[in-house]
């Protein structure tokens, strides 16, 4: 098997760490490793795959030098705004978790267990984007319910770990956590949030747009029906919680036809990549706890609405490191391979 130089742009970040741990357990058919990280973190190591790898300051000419042939992007918008096309430009395919391309007409949004046909689009920009991570775990979930009932309309809440925020969101609520054990609490800072994240729930993640939905709401709406090629109305309402890892979600689904509770539960038990926990008598379901260093996304709390047979209610988690990131950007790659072999 053929195998590749690949570079992580952001390597010592959160996604970063999480990319080289999930392609090393999917013993991906690596040449080379080449982590890159802005200047202030060069000179630093990471392991993977049995070696130590030193990151590289990210410039426009390292992927050309170094002969990259697949190219992860995890550093933030602005960062692959000015060097994706630097990667494409020097021969790689760009696989790219913010953002910045997800939108564009002629990048492909993916999602391996949903439209694995559209990574073929990838040669009109060299860019495959990785969706939002909220977004993947719920189109996994709707994917199949869709193919099997017919969706009308989606509402969603999401319940979303602050690890989201990276790794100084993680760092801001031990740090408040510490202090609440300290009776300190209240002196508290937030930088991370615009609120104190320990023992509190913010409703607003990302930007608040002019329709009042915020920003990360809005990805949710329209990478769903970008990814699902589907004009199905979504309405999203993004929760940040004070759990470390994994993101939860509430999601009500409006069918054309009357929804058989055993036909769902059937239907998401054969999906690819879904795992559904769903015995009441044992206080079996999703939770954080549970999803935390996993690659699939839980589903349970399954049931049909009181009051419309159409409707079916459900609860999911996965970890978003992996799920909503890592994961589905290792697998979109080896799709990638697939189709390119």
């Amino acid at each position: 098997m053929k195998k590749y130089t690949i570079a992580i742009v952001g390597a010592s970040g959160a996604v970063g760490e999480e990319l080289l741990k999930v392609l090393e357990e999917e013993n991906f058919p690596i040449e080379r490793i080449i982590p890159l990280a802005s200047a202030r973190s060069a000179g630093q190591e990471v392991e993977a795959f049995g070696k130590e790898w030193v990151i590289q300051e990210l410039t426009c000419d390292i992927f050309e030098k170094e002969g990259v042939e697949i190219a992860f992007f995890s550093a933030g918008g602005s960062v692959s705004a000015e060097f994706a096309k630097s990667a494409v430009k020097a021969g790689a395919v760009v696989i790219d978790n913010t953002s910045h391309f997800r939108m564009q007409e002629n990048v492909p949004l993916v999602v391996p267990e949903v439209n694995p046909s559209d990574i073929a689009k990838w040669r009109e920009s060299g860019i495959i984007a990785n969706p939002n991570c909220s977004t993947i775990q719920m189109v996994q979930v709707l994917s199949p319910l869709h193919q099997a009932f017919e969706i009308e309309r989606v509402d969603v809440s999401t319940y979303q770990a602050v690890s989201g925020a990276g790794k100084r969101g993680m760092e801001e609520l031990v740090m408040q956590m510490q202090k609440f054990f300290a009776f300190e609490l209240e002196s508290c800072e937030s930088e991370a949030f615009p609120h104190r994240i320990a023992l509190n729930l913010i409703p607003h993640i990302d930007v608040f747009m002019p329709n009042r939905y915020s920003k990360e709401e809005m990805k949710m709406i329209n990478e769903t029906q970008k990814i699902m090629h589907a004009s199905f109305p979504v309405s999203a309402t993004c929760v940040r919680v004070p759990v470390l890892r994994s993101h939860s979600e509430s999601i009500t689904i409006k069918f054309k036809n009357k929804v058989d509770l055993n036909k769902a539960k059937e239907v998401l038990e054969n999906a690819q990549n879904i795992i559904v926990l769903d015995d009441l008598e044992q206080n079996l379901y999703p939770m954080p706890s549970i999803a935390t260093d996993t690659n699939q996304t839980y589903v349970g709390r399954i049931r049909v609405d009181n009051f419309d047979e159409k409707i079916l209610h459900l609860w999911c988690v996965a970890d978003q490191l992996r799920v909503g990131a890592a994961t589905n950007a290792v697998r979109i790659a080896q799709k990638w391979i697939e189709s390119e072999g």
